[in-house]
């Protein structure tokens, strides 16, 4: 890589008010935000605007998904045409769902919101000074005013996978060759969502499970039921297992999404042994961070989890440590770029909520959602909880949906002030019952008026009916 002879020459250094290094959905957030303040904003990005979620998670995941949940549907209605997943198809509209990894359409639309982009790899090299490597040299940012890392999340690869070239989650859904024998390690959405998939896709498919559940942190009912149906279509699901060693004898990656190389063998702690023609590893991710240049400031990664930051510099979404969801990420990227507009004299800026529940869905089958705290949660925060549960084809609505409906439905319920603290919902699409679960939670609003918010019949939303029902009638 050329750098240019004189780096800080006026041609080769621009001034700007906020400097969001990351341009995934979360740093567009922030831009957006802070120029409808009236701010500048400029993106720097290295790989594709619009990030992981656009291209490598969210986008594609559902594209895949959501076929194969149309089929299982078909096949449980008598009176519907019963069809099977087409591989060839599936993958196509997986591959439009991404613009064909093309990353055009982002690029138009910062331009239209009036936002500046910088292609290459941006990192800091001084106060509110960022310098933006790309093949036709460096170029130097200064922000006028913050500047965000908004940098994502990488993949956590174990040691123990080292030297076997495992999938990671941008494997699984770019997935362009399918490997007749599939480990997946990990129980919590990632891999079980793509234990989902790429069973539909005709993989034969290992979890191997460290704990004892799926979607640990959850009601235990939700990784329950989860694991029973991925049982059902035939993923072996091992609780406690945990890999000792692995070997592969051709360990070339071979591009994105397609099997690399030889099989893998692995050896279990148990002393068992499994082979594989891909091994995708789900453990977790941790804050994109290592090559933002920290050191210039004289910061290290634990600094900024910590929130040691100059009051000029910003961290958001994955970066920041929260969790790691694109529409958490979004949310605090919103209010970021609206508080430094407001900062600066721009629109003004609304007090948040002290506590913001974060809302989660897997895409499995059945679907999982949750927002809230869990029964567990509560009680281990000490509030007097009450609870509800009932089937979740407790309803007409939701028993209409399919003629075999697996899952629950639960709320949890603060007995002093009578407020909703918790819901889960696991059955067929059971994200769409997850919002207004979100708003009754963020309102901190009494049961006894949600009784008075009348569902439609038969629609799923009659499901709130059967929960409230279940409360002590003095809540409701």
């Amino acid at each position: 890589m050329t750098t240019p002879s004189q780096p800080n020459s006026p041609e080769q250094r621009a001034t700007t008010d906020v400097v969001v290094i990351g341009a995934g959905p979360v740093g567009e957030n922030v831009a957006q935000y802070a120029v409808e303040g009236g701010l500048s904003a400029t993106l720097v990005e290295h790989e594709l605007l619009g990030g992981e979620c656009s291209y490598y998670a969210c986008i594609p995941s559902k594209a895949l998904l959501r076929p194969a949940d149309v089929v299982g549907t078909t096949r449980d209605l008598p009176g519907a045409t019963r069809s099977s997943v087409d591989v060839a198809d599936l993958l196509s509209r997986r591959d439009a769902w991404v613009s064909q990894y093309d990353d055009a359409g982002q690029i138009t639309w910062a331009e239209n919101a009036g936002i500046t982009v910088f292609r290459g790899h941006g990192h800091l090299v001084g106060e509110r000074l960022v310098a933006v490597d790309s093949d036709s040299g460096t170029r130097m940012v200064e922000a006028r005013r913050a500047v965000v890392l908004a940098t994502g999340s990488s993949p956590v690869i174990p040691p123990v996978f080292h030297g076997v070239e495992p999938w990671t989650s941008r494997d699984a859904t770019g997935v362009q060759e399918i490997p007749e024998r599939l480990v997946i390690v990990g129980g919590g959405v990632v891999a079980c969502e793509a234990a989902t998939w790429m069973t539909a896709l005709g993989s034969r498919v290992t979890m191997l499970v460290r704990g004892d559940r799926l979607l640990s942190g959850w009601e235990d009912f939700a990784g329950q039921t989860v694991a029973q149906s991925l049982g059902d279509s035939g993923v072996d699901v091992r609780f406690g297992a945990e890999v000792h060693s692995t070997s592969r004898p051709d360990s070339a990656s071979t591009g994105l999404g397609r099997i690399h190389g030889g099989s893998v063998a692995l050896s279990l702690s148990d002393g068992s042994a499994l082979e594989a023609d891909e091994v995708l590893v789900a453990t977790g991710r941790r804050p994109a961070l290592e090559s933002v240049g920290l050191d210039a400031l004289g910061l290290a990664p634990e600094d900024v989890l910590s929130g040691e930051l100059p009051g000029w510099l910003h961290t958001v979404g994955d970066a920041s440590g929260a969790a790691p969801l694109t529409h958490v990420g979004k949310y605090h990227a919103r209010v970021l770029g609206t508080r430094l507009a407001a900062e600066a004299g721009g629109r003004g800026d609304r007090p948040a909520p002290k506590v913001v529940p974060v809302p989660q869905a897997v895409f499995t089958q059945p679907q999982a959602a949750s927002v809230g705290r869990t029964e567990r949660q509560a009680r281990g925060d000490g509030v007097e909880v009450v609870v509800s549960e009932v089937p979740y084809n407790a309803a007409a609505g939701t028993a209409l949906l399919r003629d075999t409906v697996q899952g629950s439905a639960k709320i949890v319920v603060d007995r002093q002030t009578g407020a909703l603290i918790g819901a889960t919902f696991v059955g067929p699409d059971a994200s769409e019952q997850l919002h207004a679960a979100t708003v009754a939670v963020t309102g901190a609003v009494p049961v006894h008026v949600l009784r008075h918010a009348i569902p439609s019949f038969p629609t799923a939303s009659e499901l709130w009916l059967q929960l409230l029902e279940g409360l002590p009638a003095d809540l409701r």
